[in-house]
């Protein structure tokens, strides 16, 4: 407990003092602004160390720790094997960051994810040490609104919404890639383009590995401040794998993406809406599948506890007709693992999803977000996946498409950006395609996130 009290006095003492915000990907950090800064402790120190006398190159340390607690009832339904005492997760993150002058950085960061309690947990759930980034920037070109940088390693990679590419930074252990990126930004014009392989993560240390099989490149453009539609992104996405595994198809995938992406805020309107189509071949088939989605929400300001109202649908292609030459099964890649909610029990294929929201402001640090979604297979003829593709259930079991409907309500407290506390709570009413497909159990899930990042 004094521990506890310790640390909260800690960050607090932290707050008073201006520091940069921490990023979601923590490569985006820049703490060269602390050199002009006269306060000294040891916070300070960590987050930049001056190497040189004027103070252009020098390190920055930072981190997370995360602990996380889960219970599930019926977890997939009921066909996975019962844990009646639940299950802990923590993960460690630890990096350092090297600048030499505005035009050399080298960046590396250590990552250690652990289950404790887990029945037979998967490598997004643990592995133990790896490092999990370690990546070169050349900054060929460095000023306020122009930029050119070639960056070269292992890294973290995120676009626009995350449906497609995102640092899974929801299950315990966050994804990264090995490979090469060249990144443009003028005024309001960004773009990157950029070659890799998967890193596979395994259950030992220092044993994950570029897997040469699952080969993914593609460039993304973003376009701010437009008139009337505020922002667009555009990209296109190419993924090969050597073994993928649809219920009308198994083999070789090579599949392109071409998306749009329209977002931005008005008042308190926000929006973000996206299409995207793919195409290529799995094995002897064709691929032509797609996905659209919609995303809003307003925000009542005036009214007390700053009520929102959100709500999203997406239509997410399944295959048509099995056994046909064709596979209209959309790929979402490399998601956010938590796609839809927290529990992230299904993943973004075949799917007709109806999702309204409401959220309130308690206090200037505390949030409650309600969520009720509704879930139907796109097409009866295919099954239902998993957040990586794998699939859950197949098509065949029967021709209702009603997967289930699922509650979720969750309280989140951030005291101040060193410390994330969460509780939650998901009831999935399974539907019944489920209760034909597997045992059709409803399930129950619940859990606490306690988190400190340095």
């Amino acid at each position: 407990m004094k521990k506890i009290i310790l640390l909260f006095l800690i960050c607090i003492q932290l707050q008073a003092q201006s520091y940069p915000d921490f990023k979601p990907m923590r490569f985006d950090e820049n703490y060269e602004v602390l050199q002009k800064d006269t306060v000294k402790n040891w916070y300070k120190t960590m987050k930049y160390l001056p190497l040189s006398s004027t103070g252009e190159t020098y390190l920055s340390f930072g981190g997370e720790v995360r602990y996380q607690y889960f219970y599930a009832k019926n977890e997939k339904w009921g066909d996975d094997p019962v844990d009646n005492d639940g299950y802990i997760l923590n993960r460690f993150l630890l990096h350092a960051d090297f600048h030499a002058s505005k035009y050399f950085r080298a960046f590396i960061q250590l990552q250690s994810s652990n289950a404790n309690g887990r029945i037979d947990p998967s490598p997004v759930d643990s592995d133990p040490l790896e490092v999990h980034q370690g990546f070169i920037d050349i900054n060929v070109l460095s000023e306020k609104n122009k930029q050119l940088i070639f960056r070269a390693g292992r890294q973290e990679l995120s676009y626009g919404s995350q449906r497609l590419v995102a640092v899974r930074d929801g299950p315990n252990n966050r994804q990264s890639f090995d490979g090469a990126k060249a990144i443009l930004g003028l005024n309001n014009f960004h773009a990157d383009l950029f070659y890799s392989h998967y890193v596979v993560a395994q259950d030992g240390i220092f044993d994950d590995y570029s897997n040469k099989k699952r080969q993914f490149w593609g460039s993304y453009f973003v376009i701010n401040k437009i008139p009337a539609i505020k922002n667009i992104d555009l990209y296109y996405l190419g993924y090969k794998r050597a073994n993928a595994n649809f219920d009308d198809a198994s083999g070789k995938e090579l599949r392109h993406s071409v998306g749009t992406r329209i977002w931005g805020k008005y008042e308190d309107w926000r929006y973000d809406a996206e299409a995207v189509y793919q195409f290529g071949d799995v094995a002897s088939k064709d691929i032509k599948a797609w996905t659209v989605s919609l995303n809003t929400g307003y925000r009542f300001t005036s009214v007390v506890l700053k009520p929102e109202f959100g709500f999203k649908v997406e239509l997410i292609s399944g295959d048509k007709t099995n056994g046909d030459n064709q596979l209209n099964t959309f790929n979402p890649l490399f998601p956010r693992g938590a796609y839809f909610g927290l529990a992230s029990v299904i993943g973004p294929s075949n799917l007709v999803d109806f999702h309204p929201s409401l959220s309130f402001e308690l206090s200037k640090n505390i949030d409650w977000v309600i969520d009720y979604d509704m879930f139907w297979r796109y097409s009866s003829e295919d099954g239902i996946y998993g957040p990586n593709t794998i699939m859950i259930y197949p098509g065949n079991a029967t021709d209702a498409k009603e997967i289930g409907k699922q509650l979720e309500s969750e309280i989140i407290y951030t005291p101040n950006q060193y410390l994330y506390f969460r509780v939650e709570a998901t009831w999935f009413k399974a539907g019944d395609f489920l209760k034909a497909a597997g045992t059709g159990k409803d399930m129950f899930f619940t859990g606490v996130t306690m988190q400190l990042k340095f």
